[in-house]
């Protein structure tokens, strides 16, 4: 006998939550709670100290012998039917695990940088969740100490940024704020300002990032506003040699930050 409780029901108010949750924003911040799925993912969020309020799973998927040494102890851990597995399932492929999961506060307050110089990546008004998400992939892949997005236009929990991102969400840092109080926050731990941007701009390899450093960049469309343009300590550009005049914004992100990790020797 399982000793796992078992939902087969389309009709269960559990059912309704899931999808609430993860098709509008306004349930996951007026709740504090958000949709995590897959193994991986879920993984990740034990990793990152998110708690992790209940876990579905699908016993042809993912066997009940594994839950436990997948995901450690979780007190509330549901089985369902394949029919609400598929009914709460937001990818194509699967791996047979959605959770409801608490939010963390993402405030300026609440973010630590535990490294004296540290390199920051931050986004101006980013507006596309894949971007997002491959922003994240890479502060992940280059360990930076943190991401701050200023002027956020989707939340952070969105399901295509955890998926864009492959839970590198969890891995890394992240507070979401203002232009002008991020601007002020580094200030205030002199941290330099260096702006992607396509005038009075020197060459990214040319700079100095060995001391506390911010990359920031702006949208494809529209770039950075003139509030961080101002802000800035140096401007900096990656040169075309092709015909256009600049690239996506995760790739340029990319380009930048292993240049400064390269300086530092990937510390």
């Amino acid at each position: 006998m399982s000793k796992f409780k078992h939902l087969s029901s389309l009709q269960n108010p559990l059912v309704k939550k899931v999808l609430l949750l993860r098709d509008k924003a306004r349930e996951r911040k007026k709740t504090g709670l958000f949709i995590l799925e897959g193994k991986r993912e879920i993984q990740l969020a034990i990793k990152g100290n998110y708690n992790i309020n209940t876990l579905f799973f699908e016993p042809n998927l993912l066997p009940e012998n594994t839950i436990e040494t997948s995901f450690g102890s979780i007190s509330n851990s549901i089985s369902v039917s394949k029919e609400v597995y598929q009914k709460l399932a937001y990818r194509g492929t699967t791996e047979g695990a959605i959770a409801i999961v608490s939010s963390k506060n993402t405030s300026l307050e609440n973010f630590r940088l535990k490294n004296a110089t540290p390199l920051i990546l931050i986004a101006e008004a980013p507006e596309k969740p894949g971007n997002i998400g491959a922003l994240l992939r890479t502060a992940d892949a280059a360990n930076l100490d943190g991401v701050i997005i200023a002027n956020p236009k989707s939340d952070l929990y969105n399901p295509n940024i955890i998926r864009s991102s492959v839970g590198c969400v969890f891995t890394v840092p992240v507070a979401m704020a203002s232009t002008e109080d991020i601007i002020s926050y580094l200030k205030n731990n002199n941290i330099n300002i260096y702006c992607a941007a396509l005038t009075a701009s020197k060459n990214y390899t040319a700079i100095d990032y060995k001391q506390a450093s911010a990359i920031v960049v702006g949208t494809e469309a529209t770039g950075l506003t003139d509030t961080w343009l101002q802000a800035s300590k140096d401007n900096i550009i990656i040169p075309m040699q092709g015909e256009i005049d600049s690239m996506n914004v995760s790739v340029s992100a990319s380009i930048i930050i292993f240049e400064a990790k390269r300086q530092r020797q990937y510390v």
